[in-house]
């Protein structure tokens, strides 16, 4: 019987860190100057007009936000290295966007809302600490390398939470829940940790689930 995609990840020689990267690059990762392109589902497309970013959950009352509301809000740049599970690093990222810290100006959350489900199309979720949206790079960005995103990754906007695993970073964001109690989004719920900290390598939440394969470099780039 063959390895499932765990054990196989596992058992995978571990990247070592390169002269200089200690510090820098977590354990288990490999640096690469390219942009993987992964996601789950298809790449949407919208019609801006009706393009519409909503919050939800314990909050004042349920408001939504059209992409020219966000694009009058502080406009802030963040230069940062990013970290994905299937285990590259890219560093030096230059994101542009809205800091979460100035979105929350913008809506009344209650003091009990300790966690943010984030949804995204089509149907993704993730789950986040209200308390690590609150770090000062954390962005609803809607451009990278001085450019808009492209469809790929994330347009018109995404979340980019760089010191959590990527996939915490969701694409093509359409509402933010608020919660009192932590629940697991999409990949959470398919075996990832509910966290994610490269520099722990919470990669994992147990034995025996699906989950990538270390496969970032056949996967397609822009």
């Amino acid at each position: 019987m063959g390895l499932n995609k765990a054990d196989r990840i596992k058992k995978m020689r571990v990247p070592e860190a390169g002269e200089g990267l200690e510090g820098r690059l977590p354990p288990g990762q490999v640096v690469t100057e390219r942009f993987p392109i992964l996601h789950e589902g298809e790449v949407p497309v919208y019609d801006m007009k009706k393009w519409s970013l909503s919050v939800e959950g314990l909050v004042g009352k349920r408001v939504e936000f059209s992409f020219e509301d966000i694009m009058k809000m502080p406009q802030t740049t963040v230069v940062r290295d990013i970290h994905c599970v299937t285990r590259w690093s890219r560093f030096d990222n230059a994101f542009e966007g809205v800091k979460f810290t100035d979105f929350l100006k913008e809506i009344d959350v209650d003091p009990k809302a300790k966690y943010v489900m984030v949804h995204g199309d089509y149907d993704y979720t993730t789950n986040v600490p209200m308390e690590d949206l609150l770090r000062d790079d954390v962005l609803l960005a809607h451009s990278f390398d001085g450019k808009p995103l492209t469809e790929k990754h994330g347009f018109p906007l995404r979340l980019v939470v760089p010191h959590l695993y990527f996939w915490k970073s969701a694409k093509w964001i359409r509402k933010f829940e608020f919660l009192a109690e932590d629940q697991p989004g999409f990949w959470e719920q398919n075996g990832f940790h509910m966290y994610g900290d490269p520099f722990k390598e919470e990669r994992f939440s147990e034995e025996g689930f699906e989950m990538p394969e270390d496969e970032w470099k056949k996967k397609d780039f822009d």
